[in-house]
């Protein structure tokens, strides 16, 4: 549902727009009364008014970076003017929030039989059920929920496809099974589970799912005359716009008050390298049974608190995005670091202890798209220099597999007899599959790549494109780099002649 652009997602856009309003114009806060002028703007679209303003508002509220309101945390406007103040970070976990006052209280894991069932005299869905939960009513079928074991059976047994089976949105698209519900069935996340990915947010048709966003307190940095840089994720080829080169959304950029746009990939080719002497100097000895890559902060954080037995052996290299930032204050020790990518996980990790001093907040593709709007910008309308901060390794990074072949290339350098064994997931369920494989042994040997959402970062939930243009737009991109694998990154050769080490410096 991400890929189309339904009456959510330009709700979402919008609120992000006039969040970054707010912060452009200077205006005070009038929380109600923006959360009532969306509400018209959308008043073909809405049918309950009333519990859309909650929503709205609550999103409004979200982007800010402040905490949803609830019965413990009601709304007081006088107070978000007070913590909004400046360009101070109030970011605070849990990241991603259901507004549960919104919320549609869907029904979990669920078989219904729709009124496409034609009443067939064959009956073949109450044949296979194993627990006489079918039974009939004026000929057609019914469901006994209170006996139904949700085996689907009868799903597949219908000629006519008249039953179905359904789960929460949200959780269906849960790949840690973080989403529970409260006492009045709304829907609740178990922030134990929970590694930010995001693909919940998308998920949810009513859009009363969202995380936080550093919009304001980014635009503040700006405007407080602070040196501000911008290190952009591989995946923002494309996503801007047709016309929306690379060397066009840097300058775009720019125009927006940003001192500088380096490329994550440039943190991408350090860590590939990194990654690749550390395979051929543990796991080829044998003195670790495998590498699972560590770009992607889901999927790292999942492998470690739900895998303890292999924890040790997920890569402990930087995230490109923290490899990039240290490299960009080494230059400018005083810069305000602002990463701009597909992910709300990101946020997650440049919230911890150790990342904080190298990045001071996280963007998504969407919001930055609204910062844009908000200033009048036309991605398409510049020109802009040749980017050169990173090899055609390092720029696949945005897509599922461009990790193992960015760091099979740097093996092939540095040992060119070695046989590398690979295997590789997208989205948190099939990257299970493979760490209870790694855990079991048999991918002993091996070079694990995961990443949280399907298709990698081009699936991110702050994307603006589909996963597949995206991935596509990359591989163009790939091609006009005038270095090919990460070790050619002039960057990557002076620190390795140096002896630096690149993966954790």
């Amino acid at each position: 549902m991400k890929e189309i652009f339904t009456p959510i997602v330009d709700i979402r856009r919008k609120v992000f727009k006039e969040v970054a309003l707010l912060a452009y114009e200077n205006k005070e806060l009038e929380l109600e009364k923006l959360a009532s002028k969306i509400v018209e703007d959308q008043d073909n679209k809405i049918t309950n008014k009333k519990r859309e303003k909650a929503l709205i508002l609550e999103r409004i509220r979200l982007a800010l970076g402040l905490d949803v309101s609830s019965n413990e945390n009601p709304f007081d406007e006088d107070k978000d003017r007070e913590d909004i103040k400046g360009e101070k970070n109030v970011l605070k976990l849990p990241l991603v929030n259901v507004v549960s006052k919104a919320c549609m209280q869907c029904e979990e894991n669920t078989v219904f039989v729709t009124n496409n069932c034609r009443g067939c005299y064959a009956h073949p869905c109450s044949e296979v059920c194993p627990v006489d939960a079918v039974y009939f009513e004026n000929g057609k079928s019914v469901i006994n929920k209170d006996k139904c074991v949700r085996c689907g059976r009868c799903v597949e047994a219908c000629p006519y496809n008249a039953i179905v089976k359904y789960d929460r949105p949200c959780k269906a698209s849960c790949g840690v099974n973080a989403y529970t519900e409260d006492e009045e069935g709304n829907a609740k996340i178990d922030y134990e589970k929970c590694v930010s990915c995001g693909q919940c947010i998308v998920a949810c048709p009513f859009g009363v799912v969202s995380d936080k966003s550093e919009i304001y307190q980014t635009i503040k940095a700006i405007q407080n005359n602070n040196e501000v840089i911008a290190e952009i994720a591989p995946a923002f080829v494309g996503q801007f716009g047709k016309g929306a080169s690379p060397e066009k959304i840097k300058e775009a950029l720019i125009k927006l008050g940003f001192s500088d746009v380096i490329e994550v990939a440039l943190g991408a080719d350090m860590g590939a390298v990194f990654e690749a002497k550390h395979f051929i100097e543990k796991v080829k000895t044998g003195e670790e049974p495998f590498l699972a890559t560590s770009c992607c902060p889901s999927w790292a954080v999942m492998a470690k608190r739900d895998y303890p037995d292999i924890a040790p052996y997920v890569s402990p290299a930087l995230t490109p995005m923290v490899a990039t930032a240290r490299v960009i204050k080494e230059n400018h020790p005083n810069s305000k670091i602002v990463f701009i990518g597909p992910c709300s996980a990101k946020k997650l990790e440049a919230n911890r202890r150790s990342v904080k001093s190298d990045v001071d907040y996280v963007l998504t593709f969407e919001e930055v798209a609204g910062m844009f709007e908000a200033k009048g910008i036309d991605v398409d309308s510049f020109e802009g220099e040749r980017l050169d901060d990173a090899t055609a390794a390092g720029r696949g990074y945005g897509y599922s597999g461009g990790v193992t072949k960015a760091i099979v290339g740097a093996i092939n350098k540095l040992d060119p007899e070695l046989e590398v064994m690979t295997d590789r997931a997208d989205g948190l369920k099939g990257c299970k599959k493979i760490l209870t494989l790694a855990k079991s042994g048999k991918r002993n040997g091996y070079l694990l790549e995961g990443m949280g959402c399907p298709g990698g970062c081009v699936g991110g939930m702050g994307t603006l494109i589909s996963q597949a243009k995206g991935e596509k737009e990359i591989k163009g991109f790939e091609n006009k780099a005038d270095k090919k694998e990460a070790y050619e990154n002039k960057y990557v050769k002076e620190i390795d002649e140096a002896g630096i080490d690149d993966g954790k410096m």
